[in-house]
């Protein structure tokens, strides 16, 4: 666990290896301890926790390892931060998961989407070959 502070602004990171749905139960469990320490509403750590099981699923489900950064900023801004991080071989058409229903696994498809909706900022990059990082802003109102 990292810690950088600054005068007016910290900010403090606890990684999390993913390798098994153990992995990703307790980053979930620890996500949302994270975000009410914050001080989000349970609703709102609630859809945290929801965003790092879903990105931790992924990484479980179709790379097999990876790993999920939590960083909180206490500053002008306050929020919490999600990375998931993998090295698989990258999501071939982002857009069309970013819509939601697109699934290579059978499933429903709506992790990916339902992640985005469920946060105020959402970004991923994925390169062939390379791998898929994944990252999530829920900003503290």
């Amino acid at each position: 666990m990292a810690q950088v502070q600054t005068s007016e602004e910290q900010s403090k990171k606890e990684y999390f290896p993913i390798n098994s749905l153990v992995d990703v139960v307790r980053a979930r469990r620890r996500g949302l301890e994270i975000a009410q320490e914050m001080g989000f509403p349970l609703a709102e750590a609630t859809k945290i926790a929801v965003v790092i099981s879903e990105l931790g699923r992924n990484i479980e489900r179709y790379v097999g390892q990876g790993a999920i950064t939590v960083t909180t900023h206490l500053g002008r801004e306050k929020y919490i931060m999600i990375v998931a991080q993998d090295q698989g071989s990258g999501i071939p058409d982002v857009d069309r998961v970013l819509v939601g229903g697109y699934s290579t696994s059978g499933g429903l498809g709506l992790g990916v989407s339902g992640s985005k909706r469920l946060v105020d900022k959402f970004d991923i990059q994925s390169i062939a070959g390379v791998g898929t990082t994944v990252k999530a802003i829920k900003l503290l109102r």
